[in-house]
């Protein structure tokens, strides 16, 4: 037997080993599909999908140390592994390493949207990728508030510590002292109260939700007429409604459709800022 032939009949085996591992995975047999693929993977360990495979069952059984190994072999075999990149990413946020998290999950987003936009994938990852980044706020957040408030403690602390050496160097104004303690710590607090504030998520503006379903953008293109839409949303009215502006109603053809650079950037800066999560029984966030 030749090289050539033997070299093609172990590719032959092994994507039968990959198929039998997908008939397990169907029947939730997660144990024998990872074993089918561990197989594929001996035979053929250059083939990113198995180590893909194999990854999507370890996440079924929540093994995210194996997803975090198989889909970052998978990334070293080819980059642009969309399934790869988000199960890194959710590996990642399993670990409570959210910058990691999210940077994955925006690479798989990217790649998604440049191989098929309209997958259901890309909503999908769309918005595991918000969720990411409000656990990400959160996290920071929290380690915010708990440096705010070490911070206010100390404050007060000071403050105390002076009044009680001027009270003792000012017998006879210890009322005064004690009016002008009381306003300081008031002013000390209304500026960790703003602190905090500036820290709270506030509602998403008009301006960055589709004027169709009032959701938040996701891929925006803008028409002739100054008009931004989600893409998904405009052309799916072009083409089941007609071939006009659904606000303007002039006539428009999904050629004219430019993307909104500018809405998309201040659409992430606003959830890189407030980490909204995405709500599943809402249209907003």
């Amino acid at each position: 037997m030749s090289p050539i032939v033997g070299l093609t009949g172990v590719a032959k085996l092994a994507e039968q080993l990959k198929q039998d591992g997908n008939n397990y995975f169907q029947k939730n047999r997660f144990g024998a599909a990872i074993d089918a693929y561990t197989e594929a993977i001996t035979l053929c360990p250059n083939v990113p999908i198995y180590w893909t495979n194999r990854a999507l069952c370890h996440r079924r059984r929540n093994d995210w140390t194996r997803v975090e190994d198989d889909c970052r072999k998978a990334i070293q075999l080819d980059h642009t592994s969309v399934k790869a990149h988000y199960m890194l990413g959710l590996a990642l946020l399993q670990k409570e390493q959210y910058v990691e998290g999210v940077r994955a999950l925006a690479k798989a987003l990217d790649l998604g949207r440049g191989a098929n936009p309209k997958s259901y994938m890309v909503e999908e990852i769309w918005q595991e990728l918000a969720k990411a980044k409000y656990l990400k706020w959160e996290h920071e957040s929290s380690r915010r508030t708990r440096e705010l408030k070490k911070l206010k403690e100390a404050c007060e602390s000071a403050l105390k510590e002076k009044h009680e050496l001027d009270s003792s160097q000012m017998e006879g104004f210890i009322d005064d002292n004690s009016t002008s303690l009381l306003k300081q710590l008031d002013a000390l607090g209304m500026v960790f109260r703003k602190a905090a504030e500036d820290d709270t998520p506030s509602e998403v503006p008009d301006y960055l939700c589709c004027k169709i379903t009032l959701d938040i953008f996701r891929d925006p293109v803008i028409t002739p007429s100054g008009v931004t839409y989600e893409r998904a949303v405009i052309v799916d009215h072009l083409q089941k409604v007609g071939k006009f502006n659904p606000v303007t109603r002039e006539p428009l053809k999904e050629s004219q459709l430019v993307p909104n650079f500018a809405v998309k950037e201040a659409v992430h800066a606003f959830l890189d800022k407030h980490g909204w999560a995405y709500r599943m029984d809402s249209t907003c966030y």
